[in-house]
This record gives structure tokens, C-alpha cells and sequence, in this order.
């Protein structure tokens, strides 16, 4: 799959890194929901991280759609909230 991280760009990861991404996931809704923005900052920190470090630098040259979009490290609660679905940033 193709993730984005806006204002950084696109990695490939593997699906079986889905699960993973998906607790550190589940850790950006609740800072979000708690209104907390240090908790938030973490919580998005670690999943880029987790994105960066299971993954790859897509080629940059290519239009490819991403698959999934995450919001950039300095993205307040309002920015994630408006990016989150019923199944947080991502699906699953």
C-alpha cells in the first residue's frame, strides 16, 4: 500500500505493517478525542516513524494515488479530527 504523509510524501508498506500502524492509529484517535496535544504529537510521531521505518520512499516522480493519508507532525487536533473516519486514519 501507498501512505502519505502530507508535506513529506509517499512510502510504500507492506500490508502485513497494517496491524501496527493500526494501534499507533488508535493512539492519534484517543489524543484527539482527549483533546490532548502533546498526546497528539507523540501519537503522530510514532506512526510516522512506524510508516518510515516499515516502509520505503515511493518514487517521487509517480502519480500514484495513495492508499492512505496521514496529516503532517505539526497537524493540530482540528486538522486530524477533519481526517479522521469512523475507523480513524486508517481503515481497519
Amino acid at each position: 500500500m501507498i501512505v502519505r504523509i502530507l508535506g513529506e510524501g509517499q512510502y510504500d508498506v507492506a500490508d502485513d505493517a497494517l496491524d501496527g500502524l493500526n494501534a499507533l492509529d488508535a493512539q492519534v484517535e484517543s489524543a484527539v478525542d482527549a483533546g490532548d496535544e502533546a498526546a497528539l504529537a507523540t501519537a503522530l510521531a510514532a506512526l510516522h516513524d512506524a510508516v518510515r521505518s516499515s516502509g520505503s520512499a515511493h518514487d517521487p516522480d509517480s502519480l500514484d494515488e495513495s492508499d492512505l493519508i496521514l496529516p503532517p507532525a505539526d497537524a493540530s487536533i482540528e486538522d486530524v479530527r477533519d481526517l479522521l473516519g469512523g475507523d480513524g486514519l486508517i481503515p481497519g
